[in-house]
């Protein structure tokens, strides 16, 4: 009976603990999109948290968004949507076929193997982006890529590369070699067997390392303040611009920010089954 209380009261404090967690994850997020429906007044009038209780909420900076500024919010929005998605998909891809190699084969370049080919591949994401901000502005002066589409993904896929490859390394290992045996014994080929065995037996990992990428790619801000000036401008640079022209625009800054997180929620959601399954491992 004692043993039954007691496991009943750690479920109760487990499910306090995470309910008062979630508050204070999401408390940012209730804040950002009450303060995108306050009037001008009551955003710098102290907290104000409950509409039509402690503020009557207008629509008239979404209403300004939509129509008045809907030409200059629409192209950063379609730049990181294109940017985001296309090189979280190559960097995916290119991550899952080094990762298929690293896992399948034996590498000996020198004194270094597999793992330490690893270690130095997921090293490059470790390094300060801003230690090669320099370089990479020279490099793409020179090879007319500022201010593009193309740039911003080459940069991106490079950036997200290292995570891609160590994720989908972490999911390849767990998988036995057995049935992509059996498929060669019939006559397929490596690239049949990635292709049809193994890449439909990894799409839950895939998802879960193409969600990671694309937060990554949609809310970088260092590369897009560097590389873009107008044209492939992205959401990061947009947000940030409304503090830096016209003073903090809170009103602004809360309906543009929740625009922003709206279509990584939407992708989340969309992914949630195959986003969870890739992070349990295999057998468990």
């Amino acid at each position: 009976m004692k043993i039954i209380q007691r496991s009943n009261l750690l479920k109760i404090f487990i499910y306090l603990f995470l309910i008062g967690w979630a508050i204070f994850a999401l408390f940012p997020v209730y804040w950002m999109l009450t303060t995108s429906f306050k009037p001008k007044l009551d955003v710098f009038l102290g907290p104000k948290y409950f509409p039509w209780i402690d503020f009557k909420p207008v629509a008239e900076w979404w209403w300004k968004v939509f129509t008045v500024e809907r030409e200059e919010v629409a192209l950063p929005l379609m730049n990181s949507a294109i940017v985001a998605t296309t090189s979280s998909l190559i960097a995916t891809l290119l991550g899952t076929m080094a990762a298929y190699a690293l896992t399948r084969f034996t590498f000996k370049l020198g004194p270094m193997g597999n793992r330490d080919i690893l270690l130095w591949i997921v090293s490059q994401r470790m390094m300060p982006p801003i230690v090669v901000a320099l370089a990479i502005f020279i490099m793409f002066r020179l090879a007319n890529l500022l201010d593009t589409k193309l740039g911003m993904i080459l940069i991106y896929t490079a950036f997200n590369l290292p995570i891609a490859v160590w994720m989908m390394r972490n999911f390849l290992s767990q998988i036995p070699p057995s049935a992509e045996e059996a498929a060669m014994v019939e006559g397929a080929s490596r690239a049949q067997v990635f292709w049809w065995i193994l890449i439909p037996m990894t799409l839950p990992s895939l998802a879960a390392t193409f969600l990671l990428c694309f937060i990554f790619a949609w809310n970088e801000f260092l590369f897009a303040l560097i590389l873009t000036f107008d044209k492939a401008r992205t959401v990061p640079i947009l947000i940030a611009s409304q503090h830096f022209q016209r003073g903090p625009q809170w009103w602004d800054i809360s309906v543009l920010s929740t625009i922003a997180i709206a279509p990584v929620l939407v992708i989340a959601l969309s992914l949630q089954r195959y986003f969870i399954r890739g992070l349990i491992p295999i057998g468990k």
